[in-house]
């Protein structure tokens, strides 16, 4: 039986709570039952991200190389496949087989090595607006839409300003509700991996760079411009001029990408004051308390503010 990595049982546990437990402790034997299914061997130690267990194999049918995924059960977790299934290998990674019920899939397999270790600077940016723009086909009708999310966040944006303390001015804030009552409720139907940024870009054998973990919706874009921002930002902790960085990466995304460089620096800054709200409530996945939380806050607050002011 596969060996569950003890870190990933941690931070699932810590993360979902006692009632994860359960799922873990079936994790061996979903693993094998999948093997038998898919007819793979185990080639490998096991892996594992933030959310999924990732087991390297090889197929029995033709000695080819692939992983098997299996992500822990949750919502945010549903479309990975029916997005990976629209790209059909095309600027992501393929998928091969899924079982969608238990959050499973074979899928190609790609080198360990993230963008965000391999490349520095403009580099990253243009290569994520590379395959931006590569991923962005029409998108089937059953893709969720980030249109249908708008209410949500308008509405969680406006608890959060009145509840937490926050030094962000009136018109950062309200720049970002514009940005949801102008862009978000009026997108595209275009296919967006919702979370693209070096991470989430591996390298690859058929392709220099292919994209992973998708959270597969259909609307504009250029909202991954502003997940690609955010991604960079501890990397800007030092510099000097934010302002100047900022809007680099960003132009380098935009160009890359061949969007609206206006329409790229709105989603970036409602993700900027977003994420600001968001790590008053519950910190960054890199600092969730003490210096490194209070400078990671005082960055994206300050990158919301330069943000806005480009707007005007």
């Amino acid at each position: 039986m596969t060996a569950i990595p003890e870190a990933f049982a941690r931070t699932t546990l810590d993360r979902e709570g006692s009632q994860a437990q359960a799922w873990l402790d079936g994790l061996p034997g979903i693993v094998e039952d999948l093997l038998e299914r898919w007819a793979a061997t185990v080639d490998g130690e096991p892996l594992h991200g933030g959310v999924a267990l990732i087991v390297p194999v090889r197929r029995r049918t033709d000695d080819g190389v692939a992983i098997l995924k299996i992500s822990y059960p949750h919502p945010g977790n549903r479309h990975e496949p029916h997005a990976l299934a629209t790209w059909q290998g095309v600027g992501a990674v393929r998928l091969y087989e899924r079982d969608d019920t238990r959050f499973a899939m074979l899928l190609e397999r790609v080198r360990p090595v993230t963008l965000a270790e391999a490349e520095q600077g403009d580099r990253i940016a243009s290569v994520a607006g590379a395959l931006n723009r590569r991923l962005a086909v029409p998108a089937p009708d059953d893709m969720p839409r980030l249109q249908h999310r708008a209410a949500a966040w308008e509405q969680q944006l406006r608890a959060d300003d009145e509840a937490l303390g926050h030094p962000l001015s009136s018109h950062v804030v309200g720049a970002a509700l514009s940005t949801l009552q102008d862009l978000a409720r009026h997108q595209p139907g275009l296919m967006v991996h919702g979370d693209l940024h070096g991470r989430n870009i591996l390298q690859a054998d058929r392709e220099p760079w292919l994209a992973v973990d998708p959270k597969g919706l259909a609307g504009d874009p250029a909202y991954d411009a502003g997940t690609l921002l955010k991604s960079r930002l501890p990397a800007l902790l030092d510099t000097h001029d934010l302002p100047t960085a900022a809007h680099r990466i960003l132009d380098a995304f935009t160009e890359a990408a061949g969007l609206d460089r206006s329409r790229a620096r709105r989603w970036a800054q409602l993700h900027s004051v977003q994420a600001a709200f968001s790590g008053r409530r519950h910190g960054f996945r890199r600092a969730r308390s003490g210096p490194e939380l209070q400078q990671l806050t005082a960055l994206v607050d300050r990158t919301a503010e330069t943000l806005t002011a480009s707007l005007r």
